[in-house]
């Protein structure tokens, strides 16, 4: 399937743009391109510079122009080089919707859209299996459903595209117009209403009656009147006078009227009338989420004339939808991203970005199975495949397949190829993977998890996982309450609150941190050795880690003259040349009496720092005691008036712009109006809120799980642990969990202080924490061995587990042993 080609002007007449420079390479536009990390051809590339809350595209139009981009739409004022063509609009989030729009009015399709607070990926993605044996279908990737993730879901439109399925989703008013003009549905589907993004609209009707706007020029909208305010609002909007409806129900008349739903053994049958004819079909699932939405699924196919005897065997093989992709330690000093419940060209390319996020390893290695039922010729799809791994800088591709197999020649890199997973398995020495990242990337059909499991590190159950998504959106949230030209620094200190070193820095790194902050060298040099890029300083350097520092590029704080001078003999000893001195950051105490120049010492400091040329002052900072308290507000501004005062006398005697910064994460919401050139973030951006401001709004990142080992019945009267600690007073069963101190459980949680949480239900710790596990009351809790446990997470905030043993979220976070595996996870 070629692609539409638009030519410049073209681009300019849709978007009522202005061409202010011609260069020689005009077109033809064959694709778009937002972020200039993601190139993977910049031939026929035209670069289109958002603006967000939290960023400016125009500021890497330098980047992707040295990247070989020569064509871009802009709003504002940019880099004017001769040889690129520039297309000036009014707003570029609107260009872009409107070249879309127009792309998607090129084909006479029919396209289905999604809408809805839940369900909304697994709907679309069940349709795509359910249909892709008849039909060339394109979709929305991953949950590509927002304002900008709309446009590019539809701009993959090609000549040969049978069947369009896109999810879009809103988070305000009036956003759901612009989407519907993009998509242009002919099919709706509205999978139910819940409370996510209630806090931007009035109430729930308003939120379904924005959403609506997606519906009104489809030809049919199904969905289940059983949602009372869903009903009511369409009723009240009278939209059905203008389009169809297709009903399911479980509650009253409806054109398919389900009359039973039996599950057991992880498999439900559903049971209904249609058009006066009892009919069934069976789903792999047992869950309530699952039920419903293979009933919209089940209901669309029924619209679109499908026999239900073709839909009730098709719906037998569902598959289910991994939702994020998941990261953990590998074998041999290898990282592992786990992307194997689907296969195809756009999640292929998600992950191999996120691959290239991680730069703990240089080499990359892909393990790709044959892409099934891709709607493109093998040929053509292989090359496409070979052309994107070759770009994005993977070194090795190992092939699974038998169709993949026979396009090798196409693979320009590193190869070995085998016609199974089996035989991959039988003959491949895993002892050959060492320091790298690999990721996987099969068809469910090729059962990679065995691949999975053969590269894991052995751990034992316990693992601490980790949202990245969710520290990606903390840092958003900050971004949005910071002026644009404020920077940020990241605490990554002690193993980034226990969440990882350079997986979280590699993030943050890729999401454009200005900088980063370790307590100690050597956490810097690892992060160095990693990959990590931008400046880092170190908090508390010693006398032995200057040398280190300067050979990394690491930018030291200095807190006092001895500090100084330890700094100044090893620039001398590293022969450090005057035009790259060692840049430093000069820490005052204003108030927290921690470490920190005093007042009465600026002068001394000023004359010492205008005589060590070797020495670059990037920044001045202090530390405000208490933030987060409104009781110490006076004290807070008395330091940062301290502050002021300190730093603005050191910048009079400085040639150059010095930084200052004073503010943490609660600082940025408590006190907006000093947020100087840099503020810093510490344990808010790992989701656990400093102030009641932000409480509801950041995303919990760590949630500690284990297992149970063993249940066993114990008699009252008989005694629990070490000590015979816990007397058993009433009869009671027994959860045995591989959780202990060694891990991270504090031992004061013991003795029904602190508990767990078994399948949404809690469970005392009885009896001493052991160094390896812990015993939990599960008498009134239908459990079983092997289920899994939450110490703390998103339901079950870690501050509810320090609250119980008297301390602050730092410490639990910060004691989670580097023995627990850590697994990362990405949507």
């Amino acid at each position: 399937m070629l692609p539409v080609n638009y030519s410049i002007q073209e681009i300019a007449n849709i978007t009522d743009g202005k061409i202010i420079n011609a260069g020689e390479n005009q077109g033809p536009i064959t694709d778009i391109l937002i972020d200039s990390r993601r190139l993977i051809t910049p031939e026929n590339c035209l670069f289109i510079a958002l603006i967000t809350k939290k960023d400016n595209g125009h500021k890497y139009i330098e980047d992707a122009y040295h990247k070989g981009i020569r064509n871009f739409i802009v709003s504002e004022e940019a880099i004017n080089f001769a040889d690129a063509t520039y297309i000036q609009v009014q707003n570029t989030l609107e260009a872009l919707q409107q070249i879309t729009a127009y792309h998607r009015s090129r084909f006479n399709i029919p396209v289905i859209g999604i809408t809805g607070s839940n369900g909304k990926t697994v709907i679309k993605e069940w349709l795509f299996q359910l249909l892709n044996a008849d039909k060339k279908i394109v979709r929305s990737p991953k949950s590509y459903n927002s304002q900008v993730g709309v446009p590019l879901s539809v701009w993959q439109l090609k000549p040969g595209c049978e069947l369009g399925i896109f999810e879009a989703g809103i988070s305000e008013p009036d956003e759901m117009g612009k989407l519907q003009k993009i998509i242009k549905p002919t099919i709706g589907i509205f999978t139910n209403i819940g409370p996510a993004h209630n806090e931007n609209f009035i109430n729930t009707k308003q939120k379904i009656g924005e959403k609506l706007k997606l519906f009104t020029k489809v030809n049919t909208l199904i969905y289940s009147p059983d949602y009372f305010e869903i009903q009511e609002t369409i009723i009240r909007s009278e939209l059905l006078k203008n389009i169809n409806a297709f009903t399911w129900s479980r509650k009253q008349d409806a054109d398919l009227f389900i009359s039973k739903a039996t599950s057991g053994n992880n498999k439900t049958t559903i049971k209904g009338t249609y058009q006066n004819k009892e009919i069934s079909i069976s789903i792999p699932f047992s869950n309530e989420a699952s039920i419903e939405n293979a009933i919209h699924c089940w209901a669309t196919m029924l619209l679109m004339g499908y026999d239900n005897n073709v839909i009730a065997e098709r719906m037998l093989h569902l598959q289910p939808i991994a939702m994020r992709l998941e990261m953990k330690e590998g074998i041999n000093h290898c990282s592992i991203i786990n992307d194997s419940y689907n296969s195809d060209i756009n999640s292929l390319n998600i992950a191999i970005d996120f691959l290239n996020q991680q730069n703990q390893h240089k080499k990359k290695t892909v393990i790709l199975s044959d892409i099934l039922q891709s709607g493109q010729n093998d040929d053509e799809l292989y090359s496409e495949i070979a052309m994107i791994l070759k770009k994005k800088g993977v070194n090795k591709i190992i092939g699974i397949g038998n169709a993949i197999s026979k396009f090798a020649d196409k693979f320009d890199l590193e190869k070995m190829f085998y016609p199974s997973t089996e035989e991959f398995l039988k003959k491949y020495s895993f002892a050959a993977f060492l320091n790298e990242s690999i990721l996987l990337k099969g068809a469910r059909v090729f059962e990679f998890e065995q691949i999975s499991q053969a590269l894991q590190q052995k751990a034992h159950e316990t693992v601490l996982e980790i949202n990245l998504n969710a520290l990606i959106h903390n840092l958003n949230y900050y971004r949005g309450k910071i002026n644009p030209e404020t920077r940020i620094m990241a605490m990554v200190k002690a193993f980034s609150y226990g969440s990882g070193s350079f997986e979280i820095s590699n993030t943050l790194q890729f999401h454009r941190i200005d900088y980063l902050a370790v307590a100690y060298a050597d956490e810097g040099v690892e992060l160095r050795k990693a990959g990590i890029t931008v400046p880092i300083m170190v908090m508390n350097p010693d006398e032995q880690s200057f040398d280190a520092i300067i050979k990394h590029n690491l930018e030291p704080e200095i807190y006092n003259f001895r500090s100084l001078k330890l700094l100044e003999k090893a620039t001398e000893s590293n022969i450090i040349p005057e035009n790259k001195p060692v840049k430093v950051h000069i820490k005052l105490d204003t108030g927290f009496h921690r470490l920190g120049f005093l007042p009465e010492e600026i002068d001394q400091l000023i004359e010492k720092l205008l005589n060590i040329k070797s020495i670059y002052v990037q920044s001045v900072f202090s530390h405000l005691t208490s933030s987060e308290d409104p009781r110490d507000d006076d004290f807070s501004r008395y330091q940062i008036g301290q502050f002021k005062e300190m730093a603005e006398k050191i910048k009079s005697h400085s040639d150059h712009h010095i930084m200052m910064h004073i503010l943490n994460s609660a600082g940025i919401s408590r006190f907006p109006d000093t947020q100087f050139d840099m503020v810093r973030l510490g344990i808010s951006l790992y989701g656990v809120p400093s102030t009641d401001i932000d409480r509801d709004q950041l995303e919990n990142v760590s949630t500690l799980k284990s297992t149970i080992s063993q249940i066993k019945p114990i008699k009252a009267g008989e005694t629990i642990g070490y000590n015979r600690a816990w007397q058993v007073a009433h009869d009671m069963r027994l959860a045995v969990i591989p959780v202990g101190y060694a891990d991270g459980l504090n031992r004061k949680l013991g003795n029904g202080k602190g508990n767990v949480y078994i399948n949404n239900k809690t469970a005392i710790i009885v009896g001493n924490v052991c160094m390896d596990m812990c015993m939990v009351d599960v008498t009134n809790i239908e459990a079983q061995e092997g289920d899994d446990v939450i110490i703390f997470g998103k339901e079950h905030p870690i501050s509810e587990m320090a609250r119980a043993i008297d301390t602050i979220p730092y410490e639990v976070l910060t004691n989670i042993s580097r023995r627990v595996k850590r697994v990362y996870f990405h949507d």
